[in-house]
């Protein structure tokens, strides 16, 4: 793993001392009960860092459309969810990451399990540790088991200071 420049990946980074067979599982876990609705969906971690977070979704029943395809709506929470992953392993601990704004395009049916890769550049990554607040356009490409790319997508993430709780 990448350095852990806050909280979300320090707390990743102590998985890296697990036994490797238990360490996806735990990572699920921890990440699931953090976003309650991604384990509803049952969204698999595959990779998460601080350049990369890949997120898979397993095409079954509960995530599907009427054509028997991974629903929009699930789709649209792959690729939210990476991005919002990748913003978070990088976002200051006194800052708070916000999904400004999302657009999704359907461009193909998708076929089976799918894949959403949220990437961050060095740029990003330096802006997000030095300014308070700001954004940043998140690059994501969500494929489909045949390796096409049913969907492209632009989400713009900002952080915003934490409010102190009275």
């Amino acid at each position: 793993m990448s350095s852990a420049p806050n909280r979300l990946a320090r707390t990743l980074a102590k998985l890296d001392a697990w036994p490797a067979a238990v360490r996806p599982m735990a990572r699920n876990l921890a990440l699931r009960r953090a976003v309650p609705f991604t384990g509803t969906a049952k969204l698999d971690f595959v990779r998460l860092d601080t350049e990369v977070a890949e997120i898979a979704i397993a095409n079954r029943r509960p995530v599907q459309n009427h054509i028997g395809g991974v629903h929009a709506a699930a789709m649209g929470l792959l690729a939210e969810t990476a991005t919002g992953m990748v913003v978070g392993m990088n976002v200051r601990d006194d800052c708070l990451p916000l999904c400004k704004s999302m657009h999704v395009d359907f461009k193909k049916r998708a076929s089976g399990a799918m894949r959403a890769r949220a990437t961050l550049s060095a740029a990003q990554r330096e802006l997000m540790l030095a300014e308070p607040k700001g954004e940043v356009t998140v690059s994501v490409v969500v494929t489909d088991e045949a390796g096409v790319n049913p969907v492209e997508c632009e989400f713009v993430w900002a952080w915003i200071p934490k409010t102190p709780k009275n």
